[in-house]
């Protein structure tokens, strides 16, 4: 590790930030040096001749930006157990996986200790700012939907593969510096640290509930986990009241581990079990304002909340009523880039400020990748400009050199010289056929727009995702909605028909006209598809707190397309244009 974990300083971090975010373009030139210093041994870097130069301009011209199929031949030679200088100076023995929702394929991305530092400064920053505006009492708990097990998986050859969040939890400095931030969780480890997500998931619930007048902010890595809760929590909150009324667990935690967790803070506690319970029937017409009934001192609900988590905030504001939603950072599998220092901001406006020391940044301009400025050149961190739109280029300390992360974002404006983002899309094409490209956000546009016909009769979009079906000529768009209530055959054709009209005029509509897209397909699944989606992923070993919804299903992943597919109870295709 290039320095140890310090214990958290509020202040000290405020400052720290603030020192360095005001020379921001040679902390960049340091941590590249650092990160070239550091592995001028390793083998790919060898093969560039950088013959020692560290500066930004050798290491650009020399090195070439690379994407995940580059780096694949050599992780494969790291994870098959060769234990030489591939990639890092140091041999990589861990790596993270990637939800691989969307293809059915997890990414194998570097893990070492460096990246846990830059975790940790990360979450810090995020949490000091966060602090400052909406303090917290020292004393108070956090509901944390946090899922881990108690032994990360290996090969026979000992190389650890698990989720990021696996190597955070299960890092021997987390609990002396994460829990500081994160403040005192009101789930034991052996809730925590469980091989049964669902199991976790329920102890969770009811841990929050047994200490409901501390809970002082409830989070998770991702909006949609928090949204899952609760979700859980209308359907077992008598069950999770009897609990606490008779002080025993239910008999659907099986786990030894978590039993025995439980059974040190469970006690028989009628007055509490009867308050909730009728608080729940109370609400239990439409649960407006659930967390704050449930939680009378919380602060906030804090998550990612933006990009793909944009459709899940909807529903989790009418879960939290009048408790401040706040992001928190911005990252990927591969690292983290951002954390939100301005969280006094409404969400929508909300952006997130690059913490220069934890990588080397480079920034393609959007007007040169979509072919109308010649060849591809990146800028740096200080050079980009306010309104322009960029993909994200990251150099890490783990083994990946100007690796395109496939991020989208806009320069909202800078923090002293470090810019500030807004995450505006992944950068790959969702849907395309003909002259069509659309995006995750063309998608949540068209789907958000048919969801106002819903909205007007109390039903809502749980949740969606989309297929291109190519099976005969010319191919159309399938669109698979889980949908709340029971609409009418005529309320979904008029979806359907919205779905259709609202994707971009240009190359889509277009198309439409001159047949060469056959009309949209609406396909209404049963409720609780997407629930299964998540199991299913979950039974593969993946992390429930890294789960998203794809919002496209690649051809190759067949098992959720399976899925969907069995679980499909209408279809209605939009009308022709004329």
């Amino acid at each position: 590790m290039r320095e140890n974990v310090e214990a958290f300083d509020m202040k000290k971090v405020i400052e720290n930030f603030e020192r360095i975010t005001k020379d921001a373009e040679n902390v960049q030139k340091e941590t590249l040096k650092r990160i070239l210093e550091e592995n001028a041994s390793a083998e790919y870097l060898q093969k560039f001749e950088l013959n020692g130069r560290t500066d930004p301009e050798s290491f650009k011209s020399c090195v070439p930006l690379i994407t995940y199929k580059d780096v694949e031949p050599y992780i494969d030679r790291i994870v098959d157990g060769e234990l030489s200088s591939i990639i890092t100076a140091k041999p990589i023995r861990a790596f993270s996986l990637s939800s691989g929702t969307s293809q059915g394929r997890q990414k194998r991305l570097p893990w070492n200790d460096e990246l846990f530092v830059n975790t940790v400064h990360t979450f810090q920053t995020a949490f000091a700012y966060r602090n400052r505006y909406i303090p917290t009492d020292v004393n108070g708990k956090g509901l944390n939907f946090i899922y881990s097990s108690s032994k990360l998986p290996e090969t026979k050859d000992g190389i650890i593969l698990a989720t990021a969040t696996g190597h955070i939890y299960r890092h021997p400095e987390y609990k002396k510096t994460m829990k500081e931030i994160h403040s005192s969780s009101c789930s034991p480890d052996g809730v925590i640290f469980s091989p049964d997500f669902h199991q976790s998931l329920y102890c969770h619930l009811l841990c929050g509930l047994i200490f409901r007048e501390q809970i002082q902010f409830i989070s998770a890595i991702f909006a949609h986990s928090i949204l899952y809760a609760f979700r859980n929590f209308e359907q077992i909150w008598e069950e999770l009241c009897n609990d606490i009324k008779q002080g025993v667990l239910s008999s659907r935690i099986t786990v030894p581990s978590i039993r025995t967790a439980m059974s040190e803070i469970l006690k028989p506690d009628p007055e509490l079990a009867n308050l909730i319970h009728t608080k729940c029937l109370n609400l239990s017409n439409d649960w407006y304002g659930l967390i704050p009934e449930l939680f009378p001192n919380i602060k906030y609900v804090q998550g990612i909340m933006t990009g793909v988590m944009e459709p899940y905030v909807k529903k989790l504001r009418h879960y939290a009523g009048d408790v401040p939603l706040l992001t928190t950072e911005y990252g990927a599998s591969e690292g983290w880039v951002a954390s939100n220092v301005n969280p006094q901001i409404p969400l929508e406006l909300a952006t997130y400020v690059v913490l220069p020391q934890i990588g080397f940044f480079e920034f393609i301009p959007m007007a040169q990748l979509d072919g109308t400025q010649g060849d591809i050149k990146p800028v740096g961190l200080t050079e980009v400009k306010i309104g322009e739109e960029y993909e994200v280029v990251l150099t890490n300390p783990a083994g990946l050199y100007r690796y395109i992360l496939g991020d989208v974002v806009k320069i909202m404006g800078f923090y002293n010289s470090t810019p500030e983002l807004k995450f505006i899309r992944r950068r790959n094409v969702l849907l395309t056929i003909n002259l069509d490209k659309n995006t995750e956000t063309d998608l949540q546009i068209s789907v958000d727009t048919a969801a106002k016909y819903l909205l007007e009769e109390k039903m809502e979009v749980v949740d969606y995702t989309s297929y291109i079906d190519l099976s005969k000529e010319p191919g159309h768009y399938v669109i698979f909605l889980e949908i709340s209530g029971e609409p009418t055959d005529e309320l979904l054709a008029k979806c359907c028909n919205c779905l259709d009209k609202s994707l971009p005029e240009l190359g889509y509509i277009s198309s439409r006209k001159v047949k060469g897209i056959d009309p949209l397909e609406l396909r209404v699944v049963k409720k609780g598809t997407f629930h299964k989606i998540l199991e299913h992923f979950v039974s593969l070993g993946r992390s429930a707190s890294q789960f998203k919804t794809p919002r496209c299903v690649g051809p190759t992943n067949t098992d959720m397309l399976q899925i969907l597919s069995d679980n499909v109870v209408n279809n209605y295709f939009s009308s022709a244009y004329n």
